[in-house]
C-alpha cells in the first residue's frame, strides 16, 4: 500500500517541475472473506467452503483491478486586492488558493490542466494585461503561476501564455483512490494607472473562462490529448477598490528685485494636481502666515515690516484666489494625469518698506 505521495507541478513543457501538491490518502479495507464464512457456519469451515475462499479473494482482487472513472472537484477563493491607490504609483500583489479533490483508481496519476482565460473584464492582445472593469473604467492586472515565473494562461485562448500543469496521485488500496491538495494562484496589479476611476473594479471568471480539464495520466499524455478527459468549470472573481486620492505640488511666486513700490509688480507660479480620474476637486489657498481673510491682502514679512500682495486665478488679476469653497477656489474634474494651474501674484502700489527680502508661506489644499 502506498501512502502520503505528493503530486507534481509541471510547466507547459513536459518534464519541467515547479513544486508539489500536498495530498492526503484514504484507503478501503474489504471485508475478509473467511470471517463471513466462519460466522455463517459457527466457526467450522468445511471442505466445500474452503474451496470458495480462493474464489472470494480472487473476485475481490479482480474488482480492485478495474479502472474507476476519475472525478475531481475544485474550489477557487476570490482574488481580492482590497483598497488600492493608483495615484501614489505603488504596485499591489495578492494570491488565492485553488483547492483540489480527486477520486478514481488507486495508485494512478491524474493530469490537471487548469485553463484560465480572460475573465469578463477582458484581456489585451497578447495576454497581458487582463482587466478589471467598473463601467468603462479599467484596471490592468494579471494572474501568475505558483512560483510567479510567468502569466497563468490557457490552452483554450489565442494568446501564447499557458497554465502550469499539475499531477495528482491517487493513494489508496483495492478499488478506492483519493488525492487532494491546494494550488497557489498569484496576482499582481501595477501602480500608476491613474486613468482608472474611483470605485470597485471586478472581473468574473466562470463557464468557459475557467476550463479545468483532467484525466488519467500515461506516457505521452499532455493537455492537448488527455484520453476520456473531463472538464470542470469553477468560478471566482478578481476585485480591487480604487480609492480616490490627489497629489499636489507648487512652484514659488518670485517677484524678483524691485525699488520703490509705486506701480504693480506681477509674477506667476504654478500648482500641479494629479487626482484619480473622474473625481471633482477644488484648490484653495490659505491667507498665508498673516492669516489674511482677504486674498488680496496677504503679507510678505521681514521682521516687523511687510509688503502687501495678492494671488489671483486669472491673468487680469480680477479673481482673487482664496480658500472659500465654491466662492474663490479653483474647481476642476480630474483626468488622472497632471493638471497645471497658474497662480497670478501681484504687489500693488504701497509705501515702500526698508530694503530686504520679504517672504510668505501659502498652504495649498485640494478638496475632493
Amino acid at each position: 500500500m502506498r501512502r502520503g505521495h505528493s503530486g507534481f507541478v509541471a510547466g507547459s513543457d513536459k518534464g519541467r517541475f515547479l513544486g508539489h501538491i500536498r495530498l492526503r490518502s484514504l484507503w478501503c479495507v474489504p471485508v475478509h472473506a473467511h470471517a463471513l464464512l466462519r460466522k455463517a457456519h459457527g466457526g467450522r469451515v468445511g471442505r466445500t467452503l474452503g474451496r470458495r475462499l480462493p474464489f472470494a479473494v480472487i473476485a475481490c482482487l479482480f474488482l480492485a483491478g478495474q479502472a474507476q472513472a476519475q472525478l475531481c472537484s475544485f474550489n477557487i477563493a476570490d482574488v481580492d486586492f482590497g483598497n488600492v491607490d493608483m495615484v501614489s504609483g505603488g504596485s499591489y500583489s495578492t494570491s488565492t488558493t485553488i483547492s483540489v479533490t480527486c477520486f478514481g483508481t488507486p495508485n494512478r496519476w491524474i493530469i490537471l490542466c487548469p485553463n484560465i482565460n480572460a475573465g469578463n473584464g477582458g484581456v489585451a492582445s497578447g495576454g497581458d494585461p487582463r482587466y478589471m472593469v467598473n463601467g468603462t473604467s479599467r484596471l490592468g492586472y494579471n494572474l501568475y503561476w505558483p512560483d510567479n515565473s510567468q502569466i497563468w494562461g490557457s490552452y483554450k485562448w489565442g494568446n501564447p501564455q499557458r497554465p502550469p500543469v499539475f499531477g495528482i496521485y491517487l493513494s489508496g488500496s483495492w478499488w478506492f483512490g483519493y488525492g487532494s491538495g491546494t494550488i497557489t494562484l498569484n496576482a499582481r496589479l501595477p501602480g500608476g494607472q491613474t486613468q482608472a476611476r474611483a470605485g470597485v473594479h471586478t472581473s468574473r471568471f466562470s463557464g468557459i473562462q475557467t476550463q479545468f480539464e483532467y484525466g488519467y495520466y500515461s506516457s505521452g499524455v499532455w493537455c492537448n490529448n488527455i484520453p476520456n478527459s473531463k472538464t470542470s468549470y469553477p468560478s471566482f472573481t478578481v476585485r480591487a477598490n480604487n480609492q480616490a486620492n490627489c497629489q499636489v505640488s507648487a512652484t514659488d511666486i518670485d517677484f524678483g528685485t524691485t525699488g520703490v513700490l509705486s506701480s504693480n509688480v506681477d509674477a506667476k507660479g504654478s500648482i500641479r494636481v494629479r487626482c484619480t480620474a473622474g473625481i471633482n476637486y477644488q484648490i484653495g489657498l490659505n491667507g498665508g502666515l498673516s492669516g489674511a481673510t482677504d486674498p488680496t491682502q496677504r503679507r510678505m514679512s521681514n521682521g516687523s515690516h511687510s509688503v502687501i500682495y495678492g494671488i489671483y486665478r486669472d491673468a487680469a488679476h480680477m479673481q482673487p484666489w482664496g480658500d472659500q469653497l465654491g466662492v474663490n477656489t479653483v474647481a476642476a474634474t480630474a483626468t488622472g494625469t497632471d493638471q497645471v494651474f497658474t497662480t497670478y501674484g501681484r504687489v500693488p502700489p504701497q509705501p515702500t518698506p526698508p530694503a530686504g527680502t520679504y517672504r510668505d508661506t501659502i498652504v495649498v489644499t485640494v478638496t475632493y
